[in-house]
């Protein structure tokens, strides 16, 4: 096999994040400072429509931190999707309060908001969606749903940096976000996440958590942890969010142009407000996936992700039993293809010619 391998996913890092990191290190202010706080502003500003961003040292920490920030405890229940990564519902458990898994819709893989309604009980204290792959799922309604209740809307917004759904930045809808900064997604801080929220009381919050429940040294007012982003990160992440832009329009060109040459799988459909990022591109394979998969990397050295091949209720840690069909169908049929700025047009005709034909073979 000759030709190089194409990865499902590639960090992009160069000289400006070197030079950005070289400068923390000569200047000897390496744990959370200047950097940090610079980089919480311009997100904010790029990401976010000006709206309040703490920083984190991971996206699971954020989501960790907002939950309990917004009040989040024992005896609650906190509706999740079941098809995501584990992070969700884990930080949902690690307050105490009940994951309650709903189903999703098949178009963009988010929450069912018919679904979500079936579910609310006087125990529930929020609705937690996750814009999937860096489509939105869809918030304008579910924040319709929730205030109907009285209750909170969070959004993980770990895959979604720049998408927007009816003209609105997604990270800006809810009482609070997380977007993760994790290498794989479309910028990375190396390690980290951002929690955006229009709240100041759990923008507050958000910063005691995550320095020792302390504002000011020494003078603990809650019991915290340490959750703190380093300069170190913050610097990577500030070179990154100068990038974010045109790398997410090189994977809606590349998105494009797969959707429109592959056949024999279901491309990615976009809602008709919605701005669909590609953190990445899933199509669905309806005959054995896993051989599909196979044969794309044995065949044509195309490497691709299965995103999540078990339920958050299946898995050991929760060993649930709700039915839940679509999500069913999701994690069976599921395939992520690479779509990142890193391809050039030999990679993307490669992927094309290797989809068309595992699945004109029925692989």
């Amino acid at each position: 096999m000759s030709k190089e391998f194409i990865p499902a996913a590639k960090p992009i890092v160069g000289d400006d994040e070197r030079k950005a990191v070289d400068a923390v290190l000569l200047s000897g202010m390496l744990a959370q400072g200047a950097e940090v706080a610079a980089f919480e502003k311009e997100f904010s500003e790029v990401l976010l429509d000006g709206r309040s961003a703490v920083a984190v040292n991971s996206g699971t920490a954020g989501l960790h931190l907002g939950l309990l920030a917004a009040g989040v405890g024992p005896g609650d229940e906190v509706i999740v999707p079941s098809f995501t990564f584990a992070a969700t519902a884990n930080s949902v458990a690690l307050t105490g309060a009940t994951p309650v898994f709903a189903d999703i819709e098949l178009d963009h893989y988010a929450l069912d908001v018919d679904h979500v309604a079936g579910l609310i009980t006087e125990k529930t204290k929020g609705i937690m969606p996750v814009h999937l792959y860096g489509h939105p799922a869809d918030v304008v309604a579910l924040r319709a749903l929730a205030d109907q209740h009285g209750i909170a809307l969070f959004e993980d917004a770990a895959q979604a940096h720049g998408a927007s759904l009816a003209g609105r930045q997604v990270g800006t809808f809810g009482d609070f976000a997380m977007f993760s900064l994790y290498p794989t997604k479309n910028m990375t801080s190396g390690e980290g996440g951002m929690v955006s929220t229009g709240d100041p009381e759990i923008e507050r919050r958000l910063r005691l958590l995550r320095n020792q429940g302390m504002e000011r040294q020494y003078e603990n007012e809650i019991v915290g942890f340490n959750a703190r982003m380093t300069n170190l990160h913050a610097a990577i992440g500030r070179v990154q969010l100068t990038k974010v832009g045109g790398w997410t329009a090189q994977r809606q060109a590349n998105a494009v142009f797969l959707t429109e040459n592959i056949e024999g799988v279901e491309t990615p459909k976009v809602a008709e407000t919605a701005v669909h990022v590609y953190h990445q591109y899933t199509v669905r394979v309806g005959n054995d996936r896993d051989a599909f998969a196979a044969a794309l990397k044995d065949e044509y050295n195309i490497g691709s992700g299965v995103y999540y091949p078990i339920p958050n209720h299946r898995l050991p840690s929760f060993r649930r039993s709700e039915d839940l069909p679509n999500t069913e169908i999701a994690a069976r049929e599921v395939l992520s293809l690479p779509v990142h700025p890193s391809l050039d047009d030999e990679d993307l005709d490669r992927i094309i010619t290797a989809v068309n034909a595992l699945a004109k073979a029925g692989a």
